[in-house]
């Protein structure tokens, strides 16, 4: 694979009487992708939240071999994520009903403060069988956003989108969850150094349900045995992947 050349990110922000430290008014000239109402209420609904992750910068040293995860309750809750993906170190920056139209929204506060050699992202909200789902060519804008941003910050980082887990409690819009994860892994097998998480076949049984015994009560969230088997996919496809960008970065330098 040939080293490829990506597009020059040119941004140039107008800040109008705002201070420098205000992250806000950058984010509004970052994320056109995400329409005024929906960055609006992902800003009044997840300001306080994002600002106590940013709180966290800086009180680890860098590392630039470190993994960012990004996402929802799956990743806020993912206590054993150290342990899980060890020998990586981990920086999570997870908040819990996450969707990708907010974490476009934030990408850049939650992406750029970090060095990282990959980026998990796992966002499992925009279809869960409610009114107000977003449709599978939203995301798919939003999340190429979201790369984008990784990419234009870390050129030479793997970007890995985790498979949206079957569960129980959302079995009604597991359909259009399964057209998410198709495109999902479109974007990875058309994107440079993207790569998709296929998780969802561990957590069926033969019959294609969902395998209640790894989830905990609400049969949404995973379970300590959920997290095991969810952290050793994810371990297995970082180290794939690094060894893959590795592999032909060495071939390129030939």
């Amino acid at each position: 694979m040939c080293k490829l050349c990506f597009p020059v990110w040119v941004l140039v922000a107008v800040l109008l009487g705002t201070p420098v430290g205000y992250s806000q008014s950058a984010e509004a000239v970052s994320d056109p992708v995400v329409d005024e109402p929906l960055r609006a209420a992902a800003i009044e609904r997840w300001e306080k939240d994002i600002a106590k992750l940013e709180a966290l910068d800086g009180s680890q040293p860098a590392n630039p071999d470190a993994v960012l995860l990004l996402g929802s309750s799956s990743i806020r809750r993912w206590d054993s994520a150290a342990t899980d993906l060890s020998p990586y170190r981990v920086i999570p920056r997870g908040y819990g009903g996450a969707k990708y139209s907010d974490l476009a929204v934030f990408a850049q506060r939650l992406i750029q403060p970090h060095q990282y050699r990959a980026v998990v992202i796992f966002v499992g909200n925009d279809i869960s069988g409610n009114p107000g789902d977003h449709s599978v060519a939203q995301v798919d804008r939003w999340t190429r956003h979201v790369i984008e941003v990784s990419r234009r910050h870390q050129p030479d980082a793997a970007i890995l989108l985790v498979e949206v887990t079957p569960t129980q409690s959302r079995i009604d819009a597991w359909p259009q969850i399964r057209t998410l994860n198709a495109q999902l892994r479109e974007i990875a097998l058309s994107t440079p150094m993207v790569f998709f998480v296929d998780t969802a076949a561990h957590f069926l049984d033969p019959q294609g349900k969902p395998r209640q015994n790894l989830f905990v009560d609400d049969q949404l969230h995973l379970n300590a045995t959920g997290y095991q088997i969810w952290g050793a996919e994810i371990r297995r496809h970082l180290d794939d992947s690094l060894r893959l960008i590795q592999r032909d970065s060495e071939s390129s330098a030939d």
